[in-house]
Formats: structure tokens, C-alpha cells, sequence
């Protein structure tokens, strides 16, 4: 579905919407970096956002999670404006982010960095119940639990930012770029435990990938972002069958009748 306007997912699915975002805007400095964008998150789902490198994804889920302000714009959670609250109250109303990048502590052991994830709960042995879990889905992280995380291969690191995110019991989970820098190997890892997390926990998702195709094989529905600005909405069944996102996202390229690539033809979004 190619759309001028902001598009959003309730035009389109029907049920309990559990994140909103309205006609937000932030800035680094004067440059601005998200362009009155909307989008919607339905409770249960895995939603992803997809963009080249610059789009300002992370930027949109750093303005989500408190760690920028928005300059303009609303950003709704179970029903509650949260828009430039701080981070602290967003993890403590149910909402976690995990950064691109990991950033794990790396000196804290993997246990500890665990219970660092809890900070904001008082319930020892839901804490400790939690924690099992994780080790659960993460057997590596039980046999390195003494050890630093700093210590811990790129793919280890990235699930243990995943299992520290998940020890504050978070209804929804902010998932930045969880595939960088892994082997195709860990990133199919990675996004197979990523679904049963939403299967199996009810945790919902919303995912920034630069990599579409498994951002989209693990999603119910996507949006593309560029230069700050939602572009396409729709489910992921339907974006992946998109020429658009086929041709500028997967590096599927396809022949005209004149024998012309479809890459020198300009995206219908535009």
C-alpha cells in the first residue's frame, strides 16, 4: 500500500491499540530528524520499521522511550500521553528498550547485568523466577552467568540486552537493529526467539531493522521510513510481495520489457 499521507495501522487493523504515535517530530540540534510521523502498534503484534541507514529510526524509538524529547507531536501508551517523559517512567510503565548496539555493562556479569533489568522491581522471587526464564530461552547466558559481558561474543551481547530488557516484565519491547553485525546464523537465532518471545511471553513488539526480509518474515505489520517520514504501511505479508520494498530493500531486481532495471525507475512513494 503506497500512501502520501501518514498512514497508520488502525485504518487498516482492527483491535486494542496499545502504542500511538502522533505527527511527532525531534530534532539533534537543527537538524530534524523525525518529520511528523504516526504510526500504530496493536497489542500482541511484532511491528517493524524499516529504512536504509539514516531514516531516523532509532531516533523515533530513543523520542518513543524517553531517551530524546520530542519536539512536537504525542506519543501515546495504554492510553496515556507519555511524550518527553522520562525514561525511568516508561520502563515503569511497561515499556523497555533495547538499544542498537547492546550496551551491556561490560564489566557486571551476565548475571548481573540480568538484575540490572529489574532495577524497577521489588518482587525477589518473581525476579529470580524471571531470570530462570531467560536462561531459558538463552541456555548460553546460564553457562556464562559469572562471566563479564564484555567478554561475551557480539550475538552472546545481544542476547543478553534482549534477556536484561525482558527482566523488567515489559508489556511492550523496543527492539533496535538486533541483527547488526551478526552472522546469518545468530540473526535467524536471534529473530526465531524473538517470535516465541511474543508467542509464548504476549510481549509486544516494535522492531527497527535494516535487514527487511527477516524483519518482515518475523512481523505482522511494517512501516518504511525515509528521511524521517512514514512512507508505506501495511501488513508484512503485503510489503514483502511489494515491488517497492522488493526492488529498494531485499535487492530484488527485476527486468522491464525494454530490458530496462527497475532500480533506474524512481520508488512510486515519492
Amino acid at each position: 500500500m503506497n500512501v502520501n499521507a501518514q498512514p497508520t495501522a488502525q485504518a487498516v487493523v482492527e483491535g486494542k491499540t496499545i502504542l500511538s504515535i502522533k505527527n511527532l517530530e525531534s530534532y539533534y540540534g537543527p537538524i530534524m530528524a523525525i518529520r511528523g510521523a504516526s504510526l500504530d502498534v496493536r497489542e500482541g503484534q511484532i511491528v517493524t520499521v524499516l529504512g536504509a541507514n539514516g531514516a531516523g529510526k532509532t531516533t523515533l524509538l530513543k523520542t518513543i522511550s524517553g531517551v530524546m524529547d520530542p519536539e512536537k507531536g504525542q506519543i501515546f501508551y495504554a492510553g496515556q500521553n507519555i511524550a518527553g517523559a522520562n525514561p525511568d517512567k516508561v520502563v515503569r510503565l511497561g515499556m523497555v528498550h533495547v538499544p542498537e548496539g547492546r550496551e551491556v555493562f561490560p564489566l557486571l556479569t551476565v548475571e548481573e547485568n540480568l538484575k540490572m533489568g529489574a532495577f524497577t522491581r521489588s518482587d525477589a522471587d518473581g525476579v529470580a523466577r524471571d531470570e530462570e526464564m531467560v536462561y531459558g530461552y538463552f541456555p548460553i547466558l546460564a553457562e556464562r552467568r559469572k562471566q563479564a559481558a564484555g567478554t561475551l561474543s557480539g550475538g552472546q551481547q545481544q542476547m543478553l540486552a534482549i534477556g536484561r530488557g525482558l527482566m523488567a516484565k515489559p508489556k511492550i519491547m523496543l527492539l533496535d537493529e538486533p541483527s547488526l553485525g551478526l552472522s546469518p546464523i545468530l540473526v535467524k537465532e536471534i529473530f526465531q526467539i524473538v517470535r516465541r518471545l511474543n508467542k509464548e511471553q504476549g510481549v509486544t513488539i516494535m522492531l527497527v531493522e535494516q535487514n527487511a526480509k527477516v524483519a518482515l518474515e518475523v512481523a505482522d505489520y511494517g512501516y518504511v521510513m525515509e528521511l524521517g517520514r512514514i512512507v508505506m504501511a501495511d501488513t508484512a505479508d503485503r510489503l514483502l510481495a511489494s515491488k517497492d520494498v522488493q526492488e529498494f530493500y531485499l535487492g530484488v531486481v527485476e527486468e522491464t520489457q525494454r530490458g530496462q532495471k527497475r532500480w533506474k525507475q524512481k520508488k512510486t512513494w515519492r
